[in-house]
């Protein structure tokens, strides 16, 4: 079992659930046979080209979605109308959670990051 599995293996039903659905539509939008389970920052998280993709966490007042950049919330803000982001941390609440489209992007931007890492340069202008 990796470490997305053991952590999610000891979360309440509704918010393995919640984490468990973010990092499946990340890894299909990704390509699922491109990612593989790890940590970064000592967090559990779906890499790609053993790099950190995005990190799905329980805090104590909500679920925190870590894309490893501070640039991609902004990029897909569009999508995150309704929920409260910032700088590199997506929040929600396993009864509000975010939509695929969403994670799809959160998912694409950061890949887009990893693959051209000029990209990540470029958007601070």
């Amino acid at each position: 079992m990796g470490t997305i599995d053991d952590y999610v293996a000891g979360l309440d039903p509704a918010d393995r659930a919640a984490i468990e659905r973010v990092y499946r539509i990340a890894a299909e939008t990704v390509g699922a046979d491109e990612t593989a389970q790890g940590t970064s920052y000592g967090m559990p998280a779906l890499l790609y080209r053993d790099k950190a993709l995005i990190s799905v966490m329980r805090a104590k007042k909500h679920i925190g979605v870590y894309p490893f950049s501070g640039h991609v919330p902004d990029t897909v803000g569009a999508l995150l109308d309704g929920y409260d982001y910032e700088k590199g941390t997506i929040r929600f609440q396993p009864e509000h959670p975010l939509t695929d489209a969403a994670i799809a992007a959160l998912a694409d931007a950061r890949r887009a990051e990893i693959d051209d890492p000029s990209v990540r340069r470029r958007a601070r202008g």
